[in-house]
């Protein structure tokens, strides 16, 4: 008997971990479904402490998911080539990400609610990443060839997939971003790292870019 309140209390406080706040909401809402949001820069300290925050999961059935969603679309879409965008880069520190998918016909554009990387290969690729968030910085990365993806669309619906090549590297870049890691950051840590250099990194999903 004693064990009820105790899980309805984890309960409540799990639903109250993904309830948005009125700051979050005030944000979200500040234009409609076609205005986009501002992407925050490294060279702005508030926006860089934003960037660096661990990101928490959101409810996708909150309206206010869904205008995120297609807000952050619009952002992607207002950049120079990016192919890809995470909900921290627009003040948001919510497990939201868009993703283009070069492993698709026609390389539509995507987006995952709380994504979560649950395996990664051991191969290793090796290419160029750069970053909406740091301006002039292009670096080469290490990232898994393969990984295994769960995550939930805006019905709360559950899906699992495994994903490759050009649009794995993506994945693990923008989710890095939901745990505050910036590639100029990452480039620090690994310095003293040690892979195998495999020439996996070539587009073989028909990527143009």
């Amino acid at each position: 008997m004693k064990k009820i309140p105790i899980l309805f209390i984890l309960f409540i406080s799990f639903m109250n971990a993904q309830k948005l706040t009125s700051k979050e909401i005030s944000i979200i809402n500040q234009g409609d479904i076609k205005t986009l949001l501002p992407i925050f820069q490294t060279t702005d300290s508030h926006q860089h402490t934003t960037l660096l925050r661990q990101s928490k999961e959101i409810d996708p059935k909150d309206p206010n998911t869904a205008v995120l969603v297609a807000r952050m679309k619009e952002s992607l879409l207002s950049t120079d080539g990016g192919v890809g965008i995470a909900a921290p880069q627009v003040g948001i520190n919510r497990k939201v990400i868009w993703v283009q998918r070069f492993d698709k016909e026609g390389e539509p554009l995507e987006y995952f609610i709380n994504p979560v990387i649950t395996w990664k290969s051991e191969l290793q690729n090796l290419g160029p990443e750069g970053d909406l968030s740091i301006p002039d910085f292009r670096d080469q990365f290490y990232r898994s060839k393969v990984i295994q993806l769960q995550y939930v669309d805006l019905k709360g619906q559950k899906y699992s997939e495994i994903v490759e090549g050009f649009t794995a590297v993506i994945f693990q870049h923008e989710i890095d971003h939901l745990f505050g890691i910036l590639i100029s950051d990452k480039k620090k840590n690994e310095t003293n790292d040690e892979y195998i250099k495999v020439d996996a990194y070539k587009r073989n999903d028909s990527m143009g870019r």
